[in-house]
């Protein structure tokens, strides 16, 4: 197993804001987060990279190849991290930075996490730059992150996450800030690297369409708990819990082409209500106030159950096996 995450609990001003009871993943998996804005994915993630916001206070253990990042100094868990664990952000342009030329800002993961001298870092960065289908000359590598595309920056910060080959990459909405087109591209890559590399990806989003194209699974969150994981085509196809079901209803991208004209001027599928804020979480099931299907009980802690080997669920009133078009 190469991630372990137990008892994960990210706390701000006081407020339990994400608790992870489990979740796993194993070498050269591919995971996706799904959830509505404010359920938790982000911060979640960064959590288990150490990148959270230095208000957060994080407890529990994140164990990355039985080494558990949590309990490391700051300085080691950046060394671990800059090595195994490589970062893809949503913004590629705050990412990087804008005083840097391109080719150095590659370069200097390599003079920061290794023992290469000046020839190999250089021979180095075109290798990456090759590898993620960007310019090798001179020219471009020195050109400053506002001289470069959405899609040239989002593929630098690809080349930077990849450069010690590590054993897991983080990609928060990658492709956010990127038109349609640029997307697919940026995604292929993605995808392509992880496989040919044999590296593990946490990819975070709000689309359901995209995730089903990269993951192996799928984690659905609300509330910053983890209420649904398991095979990304079993839990969109057959989702279990309430939220997941109604996240999947609201999704447009689900309907026939030949549906549509049918649905011309109808209202679409909503989850009413919002997310609740941190310290305002309801007891037992966190979606309950939004749910048309909660029950007594559903204010109680609520036991993992599990659909079949390997997918997982926290509802006390599922939807029962159904397969969604």
């Amino acid at each position: 197993m190469l991630l372990d995450v137990r008892n994960l609990a990210v706390s701000i001003g006081g407020h339990e804001i994400v608790s992870i009871d489990r979740l796993t993943l194993e070498a050269g998996e591919r995971l996706g987060l799904v959830g509505e804005s404010g359920s938790g994915k982000t911060l979640m993630a960064m959590s288990l990279a150490g990148l959270q916001t230095p208000a957060a206070r994080v407890s529990g253990e994140v164990l990355l190849d039985g080494t558990d990042l949590v309990a490391l100094g700051d300085v080691a868990r950046a060394r671990t991290r800059g090595r195994n664990f490589g970062v893809v952000f949503q913004d590629p342009l705050r990412s990087l930075n804008p005083l840097n030329r391109i080719g150095d800002q590659i370069a200097e993961t390599l003079r920061i996490n290794t023992e290469l001298g000046p020839r190999q870092i250089a021979q180095r960065v075109a290798e990456l730059v090759e590898s993620v289908r960007l310019p090798t000359t001179r020219e471009f590598l020195r050109r400053y992150p506002h001289q470069l595309s959405g899609g040239q920056r989002q593929r630098a910060l690809i080349a930077m996450a990849i450069a010690h080959s590590p054993k897991l990459i983080l990609a928060d909405e990658p492709t956010t800030a990127l038109d349609v087109t640029v997307q697919r591209e940026i995604l292929e890559l993605l995808l392509g690297l992880c496989k040919a590399r044999h590296i593990a990806m946490i990819f975070v989003s709000h689309n359901l369409g995209v995730v089903r194209a990269v993951s192996d699974r799928v984690a659905v969150l609300y509330g910053g708990n983890v209420v649904e994981v398991g095979p990304v085509g079993s839990v969109l196809r057959e989702p279990a819990h309430r939220y997941t079901q109604a996240l999947i209803g609201a999704n447009p991208g689900r309907l026939r082409v030949a549906e549509l004209p049918a649905l011309q001027g109808a209202a679409l599928d909503t989850i009413e209500g919002a997310v609740a804020s941190a310290g305002r979480y309801p007891a037992g099931c966190r979606f309950r106030p939004r749910c048309g299907y909660a029950v007594a009980g559903c204010e109680l802690p609520i036991p993992e159950t599990r659909r079949g080997t390997d997918h997982t669920f926290r509802c006390i009133n599922p939807n029962e096996p159904a397969r969604v078009s």
